[in-house]
C-alpha cells in the first residue's frame, strides 16, 4: 500500500502547480480571486459526491450526524490557505510565501506524527527523519533565497504577515488529518471530500461576504468565463485529487512523509510551469539555487520514507 501512496501523493502534489495556473484563469474570468475559489470548491465537492454514488458509497452520508462535529469542519482550512495566498503574495512576494507555507507545514507535521495528535499513528522520528524534515526546511529555504529579491521581502516590518504563512501553511496537515478521522467515522473517501469541500464553500461564501463589505472590493464580471480556455475549469479536479490524497496517505506513510511528498510534487512541476510558461504564466529563469532546492526537498523526503 506504502508503495502506490508515494507516487500517488508526488503527483497530488504536482496537481497543485496546475490547480495555481487554472485557478489564475478562473480569477480572471471572474475578476475576482475569491469568486474564483468559490467556484473551485465548489465543483470539488460536487464531483466527489458524484463519484461516491456512482460507486455506492453515497450513504455515507447518513452517518455523518453521529460523527463530532469538529471532524466535518477540516475544509475550513482550504478557505484560510486560499484567502492568505491572496493576502499573502503581493506583501511577500510568491516564492517566499510558498517557502514560509512549506515551513508550517512540515512543522506542524512533525508534531503531529510525534505525539500522535488527532488520530495520526505515533511516529515518533528517528534521527534520520528528523535530518530529512531539516532537508525539507533547507531546501524550501533555498528555494526561496533562489529567487531575486527574496531576501529583501523577509523585512522585520513584515513579522505579522510572516506568521500569518506559518500559520496557513500549518492547517494544512490539521486538515488532512481531521478528515482522516472522518473517514474512520463515516468509512467513505470521497463522501469525506465531499464534505471538506462542502464546508469550504460554506467558508469560502463567508470571505466573499465579509471582504465585500469591509473592503469593498469590485463586483465580479463572470462574464469572462466564455473566453476563458477549457483547462481554466481543471482546478477543481486537481484540489479534489489533493484533499483525497493527504488524508487517505497520512495513515499510510505518516503526516510528515505525506507532506514531504506533495511539496516535493508541488515544486517539481513548478519548475517547469516557470521554466516553460505553462498555464499562460510568465516564463521565468530558474536558478541554479532552486533546482539545488528541489534536489534537497527529494533527498528529504527520501530520508523520511525510508528510514
Amino acid at each position: 500500500m506504502e508503495a502506490l501512496f508515494i507516487p500517488l501523493s508526488l503527483l497530488a502534489g504536482g496537481l497543485l502547480a496546475v490547480q495555481a495556473g487554472a485557478n489564475t484563469q478562473l480569477s480572471k474570468a471572474t475578476g475576482s480571486p475569491f469568486v474564483a475559489t468559490t467556484i473551485q470548491v465548489s465543483i470539488a465537492g460536487a464531483l466527489l459526491l458524484a463519484i461516491a454514488i456512482v460507486l455506492g458509497t453515497g450513504f455515507a452520508l447518513a452517518k455523518l450526524p453521529s460523527a463530532p462535529w469538529w471532524h466535518a469542519i477540516g475544509g475550513i482550512a482550504t478557505a484560510i490557505y486560499v484567502a492568505s495566498t491572496i493576502l499573502l503574495f503581493p506583501r511577500l512576494g510568491a516564492i517566499v510565501t510558498v517557502g514560509l507555507f512549506i515551513a508550517g507545514q512540515m512543522a506542524t507535521s512533525l508534531g503531529l506524527d510525534t505525539f500522535g495528535l488527532l488520530g495520526v499513528p505515533r511516529q515518533p522520528p528517528n534521527a534520520a527523519a528528523i535530518i530529512g524534515a531539516l532537508a525539507v526546511l533547507i531546501g524550501a529555504a533555498a528555494i526561496v533565497l533562489g529567487q531575486k529579491g527574496a531576501t529583501r521581502e523577509l523585512a522585520v516590518s513584515k513579522i505579522g504577515w510572516i506568521a500569518l504563512a506559518l500559520l496557513a501553511g500549518a492547517v494544512l496537515p490539521i486538515q488532512g488529518a481531521i478528515n482522516g478521522l472522518l473517514r474512520a467515522d463515516i468509512g467513505a473517501p470521497f463522501v469525506v471530500g465531499a464534505v471538506s469541500f462542502a464546508v469550504a464553500t460554506a467558508s469560502m461564501i463567508a470571505v466573499l461576504l465579509l471582504t465585500g463589505l469591509l473592503a469593498r472590493t469590485p463586483k465580479p464580471a463572470p462574464g469572462g468565463l466564455m473566453q476563458m480556455p477549457w483547462w481554466g475549469w481543471i482546478g477543481a479536479l486537481c484540489g479534489a485529487t489533493y484533499v483525497t490524497t493527504m488524508f487517505t496517505a497520512i495513515p499510510v506513510v505518516g503526516t510528515a512523509g505525506a507532506v514531504g511528498l506533495t511539496v516535493a510534487g508541488q515544486q517539481i512541476a513548478s519548475l517547469f510551469v516557470d521554466r516553460y510558461g505553462w498555464f499562460r504564466l510568465p516564463r521565468r529563469d530558474v536558478p541554479a539555487l532552486r533546482y539545488a532546492g528541489v534536489v534537497m526537498l527529494l533527498i528529504g523526503v527520501g530520508l523520511i520514507q525510508v528510514f
